[in-house]
């Protein structure tokens, strides 16, 4: 036998709920990590992920890097060398190569880098930016050969080198091929060095592990975004170890500069005017016209 529908519950109320039904966006508000206050997506995204009132400043993209910085929002990307994907075929709970192609879909970028090569404050300029995002912006043979690419535009257009870094560190899915990155990325410095061209690293939460010990911390001028963890090891594992609570603020940017480890705590608004009058300060040549800049 066939129950009669119920014609108010079955019909009237679905199309009721289907007229008042609003589809709301998942990542419509942001909330502040510092106060719990909750902002529009849109706002903080154009305020370049820095949360109004609090000036609590949130990760960025690479991409959204660059595209603040770059006059008018346009640069030429530098093409990046591929290297092996997964050279010592490495599993933990998950093939390292599905993470690879996780963080790939994720960020549309092949890995951790962008380089892009254009106009600042008017002036020539090599950026590369570290994407968080990306396997938490870890240093492996990818990134590693991107810096150097970096660098060797840089050289090659003789350009101030512009480092924002973001990371956790080296990438244990690589080995000893991630560690041999540090030395790598140092020996391209000391090239610039050479040249006599600006390196200016501008140190972004967080930078820790294998690129604070390498090229975030041998930059000529180092700045800091406010409240940026910068260190090796973090606060929770000094702690364990030595067994003492740790100062208030302790590896954050202000903390550094008080001690004489960073040059400046500079506002994200203010990061383009800071690193284009610290590049206007006499340096060689610039690059010469039909250098290919936008």
């Amino acid at each position: 036998m066939v129950e009669p529908m119920n014609w108010i519950s079955e019909v009237v109320r679905p199309k009721i709920k289907t007229l008042f039904k609003r589809e709301t966006p998942e990542n419509l508000w942001v909330k502040c990590p510092d106060t719990g206050q909750m902002v529009f997506h849109k706002e903080v995204e154009g305020n370049h992920w820095v949360i109004p009132g609090s000036e609590h400043h949130l990760k960025m993209s690479a991409q959204a890097r660059l595209k603040m910085m770059f006059d008018e929002g346009t640069w030429i990307d530098v093409p990046l060398p591929e290297v092996a994907a997964d050279p010592l075929k490495f599993r933990d709970e998950k093939r390292y190569a599905d993470r690879l192609k996780d963080a790939r879909a994720k960020t549309g970028m092949p890995d951790a880098f962008k380089i892009g090569f254009g106009r600042v404050g008017g002036l020539p300029m090599t950026l590369a930016a570290q994407d968080f995002a990306f396997m938490a912006g870890s240093l492996g043979m990818a990134a590693g050969e991107a810096f150097v690419r970096g660098a060797e535009t840089a050289l090659d257009k003789r350009t101030p080198y512009i480092l924002f870094s973001a990371s956790g560190g080296a990438r244990m899915q690589e080995g000893i091929l991630s560690l041999m990155q540090m030395p790598r990325t140092t020996v391209a410095i000391r090239r610039l060095r050479a040249a006599k061209l600006p390196y200016i690293v501008v140190l972004t939460n967080p930078t820790t592990g294998g690129v604070t010990a390498s090229y975030a911390m041998l930059g000529d001028v180092h700045l800091a975004e406010p409240g940026a963890l910068i260190c090796f090891a973090g606060p929770r594992v000094i702690e364990q170890t030595i067994r003492e609570k740790l100062p208030d603020g302790f590896q954050r940017s202000e903390y550094l500069f008080a001690h004489g480890m960073i040059d400046q705590v500079v506002h994200r608004h203010a990061l383009k005017e800071t690193i284009t009058r610290l590049c206007g300060l006499p340096h060689p040549p610039a690059a010469q016209a039909g250098d290919g800049l936008l």
